[in-house]
């Protein structure tokens, strides 16, 4: 089963349940989603050097020493 028809199947789902079981619903696709997006953000503070380098930009940019470059123009065979 594709993702998006896993999608479409939970929409029918939620669509017949009672206000109480769409709460309950709610409620753990809400987590789910803040521990994802937790987990993400731990896999970025675990590269070492990463906040370092993003303060250093964030006060090149400050100071107008920076030259900010289209990110699409970086790569393009990504």
């Amino acid at each position: 089963m594709t993702t998006q028809e896993i999608r479409t199947k939970i929409k029918n789902y939620a669509d017949q349940l009672s206000v109480k079981n769409v709460n309950v619903a709610y409620e753990f696709m809400a987590y789910l989603a803040e521990k994802e997006s937790e987990e993400a953000t731990q896999e970025l503070l675990e590269i070492p050097g990463l906040l370092a380098e993003i303060e250093e930009a964030q006060k090149e940019i400050k100071e107008g020493k920076a030259t900010l470059i289209e990110w699409r123009g970086l790569r393009n065979d990504v």
